[in-house]
């Protein structure tokens, strides 16, 4: 049976307890969960209104102004556009951190088809997987084509070896020939990586450069 409760409505009657942002957000979330168990509409309780509404004045309250807040956002993504999140995840690692581990096999599969770019592979020439492994470790990003194979994994070999490279007979070889090791640093620099990889690896030139399309 659905059921209600009046803290919520007291809480947002009076708000002046909750003079941090984590108070306030917690006592918002708190009020819509009271709100799905009691099957109220979430959207115009007026419990949920207010505190969302206090949660605001008290944000407006805290900091800088608007403009200068949405300048340090855009500092903030330039950041870490000159530092990607995959430098600082080989740092830190993402061994029992499911967060983390997402992260680094999303931007590890979008660095390896960078490479694949760079290298001039044809989209259909290659794949790009996952292996997500046990919660201890991070598992591994693999672009296997015809000629080469790259892994991308963490705490395998130690810092500045993350990336394998080695050439392969075809995208069914799994063993390859010797083993090459890189840092994380020159994956993100995939130009740069693709001419040691040709040079490595004597590969054969590309037929054609893939035509980029920009938006």
């Amino acid at each position: 049976m659905p059921y209600d409760v009046a803290f919520r409505f007291s809480q947002a009657l009076d708000p002046s307890a909750l003079s941090t942002l984590p108070a306030c957000l917690h006592a918002l979330t708190a009020a819509i969960e009271d709100c799905r168990n009691a099957g109220r509409p979430r959207d115009s309780d007026p419990a949920v209104l207010l505190l969302a509404r206090h949660l605001g004045a008290v944000a407006q309250g805290i900091g800088p102004a608007d403009m200068q807040l949405r300048r340090a956002c855009m500092d903030a993504i330039a950041e870490l556009k000159r530092h990607p999140a995959l430098i600082a995840l080989a740092y830190k690692g993402v061994a029992y951190d499911a967060p983390a581990k997402t992260l680094f096999h999303s931007d590890g599969r979008k660095a390896l088809k960078r490479l694949a770019d760079a290298l001039g592979l044809a989209p259909d020439s290659y794949d790009v997987r996952s292996h997500h492994g046990g919660v201890a470790v991070s598992g591994d990003v693999v672009l296997h084509g015809a000629e080469v194979q790259v892994r991308l994994s963490l705490g395998c070999m130690g810092p500045g070896q993350e990336v394998m490279y080695r050439r392969v007979a075809g995208r069914h070889d799994h063993v390859g020939e010797r083993n090459h090791w890189t840092s994380v640093h020159e994956l993100v620099q995939p130009e740069r990586l693709a001419a040691r990889i040709r040079r490595d690896l004597r590969l054969s030139a590309p037929s054609a450069v893939p035509e980029r399309l920009f938006a």
